[in-house]
């Protein structure tokens, strides 16, 4: 290429450069216009030492909760209920192989007819004992004997209907069956293992009886709110259903001395669907002021804006323009969001966080 065509390619390149460049400017100028002529809208960070929510994690628990065990040992042979199955009180949950103790206690039954039929030949002996004695046929000692015949019969033929009660008895631990209507949330066992005294072998619990228990330090147990209708949010059920209110709500008289925590029980109504054993719950709880109680700051929630693992407010500095601060956000109450560390009261945020941004990349 000649050397005047690179000289002059250079000189138009240049200039649409410098073109470019006015362009940017004047639309650098005009957003700054637009932006100082509507000032920015900010808001006064307030103080409060009034009642307000506590926020405390929680788990959802059964109130009835039971772990089926053997108190034979056995293979089980019927295992008819799978894990997530309900049931219906008095459903059968784990059958035991029994055919050893059904022939025990036939046999103890039999046991049983033989020593009342001893007994009946004891006793009609011992009658006409006492007839030939009251004739003077026979002597006092073979009337003591006669009647020492009829108590040790009578005592064998208790003792085997007692016997055989017991084996009756032992016979119905091989049947296990549901003592309330439930629903299956864990099986140990599968059919053909051995049940052992003792073992383990499904776990049941009621889902019409849940609480959800939380922890809270000792400082914000002092000042909860008596009486108060406490809210509970379950981030895993679907947005409808997110929230329920407590129909009952226990602190428990004792503290972790490890923790200094106290431990928090707050019922579900029994009409509760779609919750299950060990679910996250979060429980709002209303704490009242006072020297218990230290003041906290908030700000507007819409001033407050979060990006991945940073959430910030931007604060007007002395010369009236946004500093980008990170804080450290606590529980939203209605509009406002509890900020616990990052800005003071009486300090000024934006409301807008975008318009804020723009204004501090123009200044």
């Amino acid at each position: 290429m000649p050397q005047r065509y690179k000289q002059g390619f250079s000189l138009l390149s240049l200039v649409l450069f410098l073109l470019s460049m006015l362009l940017a400017n004047a639309a650098c100028a005009q957003v700054a216009t637009s932006l100082a002529g509507k000032p920015l809208a900010v808001a006064v960070v307030r103080s409060s030492n009034s009642a307000q929510l506590y926020s405390a994690d929680g788990v959802v628990e059964a109130v009835r909760q039971t772990v089926i065990s053997s108190q034979i040992s056995g293979a089980i042979v019927d295992l008819p209920l799978n894990v997530g199955d309900r049931f219906n009180v008095g459903a059968l949950l784990v059958r035991v192989d029994a055919r050893a103790a059904n022939q025990e206690a036939n046999a103890s039954r039999a046991q049983v007819d033989a020593a009342r039929a001893a007994l009946v030949v004891a006793a009609k002996d011992y009658d006409r004992q006492k007839q030939l004695f009251a004739k003077a046929y026979i002597s006092a000692a073979q009337l003591e004997r006669a009647e020492a015949q009829f108590k040790s019969a009578s005592a064998q033929a208790n003792a085997q209907i007692a016997q055989a009660g017991a084996v009756q008895t032992q016979s119905g631990f091989y049947v296990l069956n549901a003592p309330y209507a439930g629903v299956v949330a864990d099986r140990s066992v599968t059919l053909g293992d051995m049940a052992m005294p003792g073992r383990a072998l499904m776990t049941i619990y009621d889902p019409t009886s849940l609480r959800v228990t939380a922890t809270v330090p000792q400082d914000r147990v002092a000042g909860m709110v008596a009486g108060q209708n406490v809210k509970i949010e379950f981030p895993g059920l679907p947005e409808t259903q997110r929230w329920i209110n407590a129909s009952k709500f226990t602190i428990l008289p004792v503290a972790d001395a490890a923790t200094h925590t106290v431990q928090i029980r707050l019922d579900l109504p029994a009409a509760t669907k779609g919750l299950t054993p060990g679910m996250f719950a979060r429980v709002k709880l209303a704490v009242s002021g006072g020297a218990v109680d230290n003041a906290r700051t908030y700000v507007p929630a819409k001033a407050v804006f979060r990006r991945a693992e940073l959430t910030a407010v931007y604060v007007l500095n002395a010369q009236g323009k946004p500093l980008l601060r990170q804080v450290k956000a606590g529980a939203i109450s209605g509009v406002e969001q509890e900020i616990l560390s990052g800005v003071s009261a009486g300090e000024q945020v934006v409301l807008d966080p975008v318009a804020a941004a723009q204004f501090s990349l123009i200044k």
